[in-house]
This record gives structure tokens, C-alpha cells and sequence, in this order.
């Protein structure tokens, strides 16, 4: 632009003109048309009164192109399923796209960033940026929606338990427990058992296990005491003559006798809302302190179940997609 005129060039015959005639020149503007085929990534540079400032109108030029149509896809799609999950991806990928898993026992989830980067190494050296760089802000989440049956489970698994709160979650569960079959009674391994009957009785056999019945839980858990008999035996080291007294406890029942109780039972439900059951062994054990007896009821290894319910619609999802799919957490 063509700069003012120096104010010594103005007369001063008539200061009012003069002065006039110099704000004229100094607030003196353009229309500024915009470069035919403007490159919105490379700045627009005019000059500006306010002693003649530098002002960049790429934002503006943005601005005006996102207001009569968005420049890119972004935002995040919350989906309640794992078929709107998959159905989105299908619409919206591309050659960068890809799943995340992040299978966390409490709250799994799956993401699909549909403008993902590219693959291969990072450009440093071109002036314009890494080619293979994208934004990343246009996603679909699901987040797994763990099932009423197991957050009860797990929420008492491995606490101790009044008879009565016992009693009562029993039979508010009832429905999930299932009575073992003949061949998890034998507790023998054959091929002539089902898959999830040769599990549990390997189970049982690890943990030195025997499976009860509902039928036995209910009864324990309306009526159940726990009479204790201490018997004193001394035990001498020959080596270095130090003598260790210890006592010898045994659980006996309201009519002394020993008592014989299981210590599995066979749960089936379902991790995820909606989804197939799993069978699942509890061990069950009691613990006397004084007057009370507190009740445990621990799921063994759910991990490993859950990992088999996660992968299942992990694997599903990269069938259905044929997207490549990380394990973990995506960049935020």
C-alpha cells in the first residue's frame, strides 16, 4: 500500500484544514480482495491505520469457509452398542483409520478414529508440515456396559459378610447360580464332558475344591453356628531344644460334629449387558472372630473370563471392520 505523505508537505495557512487533511491520510483504507485461489493454510497479510499495524485475515478466511461448510469432520459419537459402534466405522473410515481397545476391568471401552495419522515415520524437514499427520478429532466411542449380575459379583467378591447380608445376597443372586452337574460331582476330567465341565472340575482340582448346591447356600445362610474346641499341643525342635506350643482348631457344628462344606458354587452370567453367560466357580469360605462368622464369597480368576468376553467383541469388531485395532488408550 502506498504510504501517507509526510505532514511537513501540508501548508498551515489554515490548521483545521490541515489537520483535516492529515487524519484523512492516516485513516485512509482499501477494500482488500481476496487472492483468487487463496491458500487457507498460508497467511493473508494487509496493513491497518493504527499506525499502519500488520493484520493476518487467515483466521477470518477460515472462519468464513467453516461458516458456509465445514473444512473437516470432528467431534465424538458416544454409541450405546456394539453394532452402531461397527456401522459408524464402516461409514466414516478410511485408509488411516483404526480401532482402540482398552480392555480395564471397570470401565471397557472401544474408540474408532476415523482421521487417525497415516502410517510410516515423521517428517520433520517439509516447510508445510508432516503430511501424514491428521487431526484425530473425529471419533466414535463405546463404552462396554458391564452387566447388573456382574458388578453385583464382583462387589462382594473377596468381602467379608454377615450371616444375614449373606442370606440376602444369595438369594437376590439365586438366579445366577447354577447347581453342578454329575460330571463336575464325579470330579473327574473325560472327553465325554462339555468344555466349561472340564474347566471347573480342573478348577476344583487346583484349589483342592468340592461344589455345593443353592440348596446348601440357602440353609447355611438362615441357620448357621460355629462351635470351636481347642485342643493345646506342644511341639520341641530336637536341633535346638526350643519348644512351640500351638493350638489345634476344629469347626464342629451345633451337634459336634465336624463340619463338611463346600467350598465352590457355579455362577453364569454375563459380562458385558446383553451379552452370553459365562460359567464362573466362587469359592466360598467362612471365617470365625470371636461370637461372629463372616462369609466370603470370591469369584476365581475373573480375569481371565473377562479377557474372553472383551476379545470376543474385540475380534468381532475387527472382522467387521477389517481396521487395525491397538490395544490401549488413544492420544489426547
Amino acid at each position: 500500500m502506498e504510504q501517507h505523505r509526510d505532514t511537513a508537505s501540508y501548508t498551515m495557512e489554515n490548521p483545521a484544514e490541515t489537520m483535516r487533511d492529515v487524519m484523512a491520510d492516516i485513516g485512509l483504507h482499501e477494500s482488500i480482495e481476496t487472492p483468487k485461489a487463496h491458500n487457507l493454510t498460508k497467511p493473508h497479510l494487509v496493513t491497518l491505520p493504527n499506525h499502519r499495524k500488520v493484520e493476518d485475515l487467515g483466521r477470518m478466511h477460515r472462519d468464513a469457509a467453516e461458516y458456509l461448510k465445514p473444512t473437516r469432520r470432528r467431534g465424538t459419537a458416544r454409541l450405546t452398542d456394539l453394532a452402531s459402534l461397527i456401522a459408524w466405522a464402516n461409514r466414516f473410515k478410511g485408509d488411516s483409520s483404526v480401532l482402540f481397545a482398552k480392555a480395564d476391568l471397570t470401565a471397557p471401552a472401544l474408540t474408532c478414529i476415523a482421521d487417525y495419522h497415516e502410517s510410516g515415520p515423521i517428517d520433520v524437514t517439509s516447510v508445510e508440515g508432516d503430511p501424514t499427520a491428521r487431526h484425530c478429532h473425529h471419533r466414535a466411542v463405546y463404552d462396554f456396559p458391564l452387566s447388573e449380575e456382574w458388578k453385583a459379583w464382583m462387589k462382594v467378591s473377596g468381602q467379608g459378610l454377615d450371616k444375614d447380608d449373606m442370606g440376602e445376597f444369595i438369594e437376590a443372586q439365586a438366579k445366577d447360580i447354577m447347581d453342578p452337574t454329575p460330571a463336575v460331582l464325579k470330579g473327574e476330567q473325560h472327553d465325554s464332558n462339555q468344555p466349561w465341565e472340564n474347566r471347573l472340575v480342573e478348577t476344583a482340582r487346583q484349589i483342592e475344591g468340592r461344589f455345593g448346591q443353592l440348596a446348601q447356600l440357602l440353609a447355611m445362610s438362615r441357620k448357621f453356628q460355629v462351635f470351636e474346641t481347642s485342643d493345646l499341643k506342644v511341639v520341641t525342635n530336637r536341633d535346638t531344644g526350643e519348644a512351640e506350643v500351638k493350638f489345634l482348631n476344629e469347626h464342629k457344628d451345633e451337634n459336634g460334629e465336624k463340619l463338611n462344606l463346600p467350598n465352590l458354587i457355579i455362577i453364569a452370567i454375563p459380562v458385558f449387558q446383553g451379552g452370553a453367560p459365562y460359567r464362573m466357580a466362587v469359592r466360598f469360605r467362612y471365617r470365625k472372630s470371636g461370637a461372629s462368622v463372616k462369609f466370603i464369597l470370591s469369584i476365581y480368576n475373573p480375569e481371565k473370563v473377562f479377557e474372553a468376553a472383551f476379545k470376543e467383541a474385540v475380534d468381532q469388531a475387527i472382522e467387521e471392520t477389517a481396521l487395525p485395532t491397538f490395544m490401549g488408550s488413544p492420544e489426547h
